[in-house]
């Protein structure tokens, strides 16, 4: 195959959901064992799962709550590189607001929770930086 016909062939954008959780003008955030990166609580949508079920239950996995139904928004979809993927993958990440049920705690492959102002980017990957951007410009995070 030639390089013009590799390079034309695009690798499908990878579907995510994930929560914010937002207390005092900063956005929770976590880090994965085994790594410096801050990623938003959420992961990839199943086969047969809405984007809303699939942010309720990586939330549940990864930071042991749900969130309360009625408060519950979407906020915004980012499509961005996808971080530690070829270039060119996309990741194509839905954000949902909401209050939490109780108490979020470190769950699953998560190893602490951080709570991120705009000022913390740099330990963003590119879907999370541009989470923490548009947060701060719509002042709902310092």
């Amino acid at each position: 195959m030639s390089i013009d016909a590799a390079s034309s062939q695009t690798l499908p954008d990878i579907i995510v959901s994930a929560v914010a959780i937002i207390r005092d003008r900063r956005v929770l955030m976590v880090t994965a064992r085994g790594r410096d990166v801050v990623f938003m609580p959420g992961g990839k949508v199943d086969a047969g799962e809405t984007l809303l079920e699939a942010a309720q239950r990586e939330s549940r996995e990864e930071i042991s709550v749900g969130l309360i139904s009625d408060t519950v928004r979407e906020l915004f979809t980012v499509v961005t590189q996808a971080h530690g993927e070829p270039e060119g993958r996309m990741v194509r990440m839905t954000l949902f607001a909401g209050i939490p049920d109780a108490e979020p705690q470190p769950a699953a492959e998560v190893s602490a929770l951080h709570w991120i102002s705009s000022a913390e980017l740099h330990r963003c990957p590119p879907a999370g930086a541009e989470v923490v951007r548009r947060l701060a410009a719509s002042g709902l995070i310092d």
